[in-house]
């Protein structure tokens, strides 16, 4: 009672899905299954033919637009500079029309070069964090659709642990009470408690538990307390000790948490 515990509890970890923002045939995988990248590390490479293509066409149609923004802004300065018996107010106004015209199609061509200039940058995928590689499914040759999930990727900086305490343990359990962690290969860590979830899935309601945590019974036909997951941040990781997303380990809680002083 003074010390709760469980046999129930996971390493857990961020885990970045990672699929391309352009869609083509994939021309390059720079990365092996299991492997560790630093953030900005490329993984794969999608075929950019077309997208420089569409970038040198975006150039030219900025080009354009650029010539013809220039060409309606001096028409429309010289005939504002003659006077009202020379040139009539309607010509004027129509000059003055076509030049803001031309300057927001010079616009709208400046933004379509800046997306073909993007979509040309993006098919070089990189690692939003480091971590490591997992779930590898591209090969040089398949075909990546936009937002099809290719690889997984577990960031490193993430790894905490979760705990399914007895409902019957939540007055014992308190924010930033200190916790040691016991893994399965014989490894100890220490973390400390860092939130407990507030909503578990009620298998008996029709809607609404979608998203929460779904913790199965250990037996069904009897009445048990239910398990609530509790989130565990570690204090550190000591060199050497490899932590795997998934697995299983024991946490104990050691002692409350430290009061503040005002």
């Amino acid at each position: 009672m003074e010390a709760p515990w469980t046999r129930d509890a996971r390493v857990r970890a961020d885990v970045v899905t990672i699929g391309a923002d352009v869609a083509g045939v994939v021309t390059a995988v720079r990365v092996r299954d299991n492997q560790f990248v630093r953030k900005g590390d490329v993984l794969f490479i999608v075929d950019d033919a077309r997208y420089a293509s569409a970038l040198a066409t975006a150039d030219a149609a900025l080009a354009a637009q650029q010539v013809e923004r220039t060409r309606r802004g001096s028409e429309a300065k010289r005939r504002a500079a003659l006077d009202d018996d020379v040139i009539p107010a309607e010509s004027r106004e129509s000059a003055t029309y076509a030049a803001s015209t031309a300057a927001a199609q010079y616009r709208g061509a400046l933004a379509a070069r800046r997306l073909a200039q993007l979509n040309l940058a993006r098919t070089v995928v990189r690692a939003p964090v480091a971590g490591y590689v997992t779930n590898l499914h591209v090969h040089p040759g398949d075909f990546a659709a936009v937002g099809a999930p290719k690889l997984a990727l577990i960031d490193s900086a993430s790894y905490y642990v979760t705990g399914y305490f007895e409902e019957t343990r939540l007055p014992l359990l308190k924010p930033g009470a200190a916790v040691d962690v016991q893994l399965m290969d014989g490894m100890a860590l220490r973390g400390h408690v860092d939130s407990i979830a507030r909503g578990i899935t009620d298998r008996d309601a029709a809607t609404g538990h979608e998203l929460l945590a779904d913790v199965n019974p250990t037996f069904n036909w009897v009445r048990l307390a239910q398990r609530i997951p509790v989130r565990i941040a570690l204090d550190s990781i000591p060199p050497g000790v490899p932590l795997v997303a998934g697995t299983t380990c024991t946490v104990t809680i050691t002692q409350a948490p430290r009061k503040k002083v005002a």
